[in-house]
């Protein structure tokens, strides 16, 4: 899911100077399926500006760890409260070179339907996918997305909700989607 723009030829980044951030994949049950928690940021002309992400952002001071980082993003972003999320594990850190942010993917369990409120500067929009929507391959286009003025690039995407999730947030979703279907989740079993 990374677009062919993602690493310009011969850029090596000094992951020394990336700066940290995590982000939750938070997952409750909902009747007869599971979903999960995307957020689409508002419009402010910053780098991320309108896209689609997972509850997350940069370490702090005061954060633990990256784990802390994640849980109190969420909390801060939408309201998840950290003492109801079970931690299960990590996936694969991502560097995204357009912010210089080494990005640590969280995956934690909630016992039920959370109660979510955005906060109204960093959330336009709250998405809550049922997590075998992932698994279906009519949501997964490319297309030309523009990330500058006079600047687009042709990248992959999921659909979400009608939403556009590109970029880092879909090649997380890809490498969980992957373990998804390797532990037969969608095929019949829980």
């Amino acid at each position: 899911m990374a677009s062919s723009f993602r690493i310009p030829p011969g850029y090596v980044p000094d992951m020394g100077k990336a700066r940290i951030g995590g982000v939750l994949i938070a997952l409750y049950p909902d009747r007869d399926t599971i979903r999960t928690v995307l957020m689409k940021r508002p419009d402010y002309g910053g780098i991320h500006s309108g896209q689609v992400s997972f509850p997350g952002g940069k370490q702090e001071a005061g954060d633990r760890d990256i784990i802390a980082t994640a849980l109190r993003e969420a909390h801060e972003e939408v309201a998840i409260a950290p003492h109801q999320v079970r931690v299960l594990g990590q996936l694969t850190e991502l560097y995204i070179p357009a912010s210089n942010f080494l990005v640590h993917p969280v995956i934690g369990v909630l016992d039920r339907i959370p109660r979510l409120v955005p906060d109204a500067h960093e959330v336009e929009r709250v998405l809550l996918p049922d997590l075998s929507h992932f698994l279906r391959s009519d949501i997964i286009g490319e297309k030309l997305i523009p990330i500058r003025e006079h600047l687009t690039v042709k990248a992959p995407y999921y659909d979400v909700e009608g939403q556009v999730v590109w970029g880092a947030t879909a090649m997380i979703l890809s490498e969980f989607s992957q373990i998804l279907m390797e532990v037969g989740f969608g095929d019949g079993r829980p």
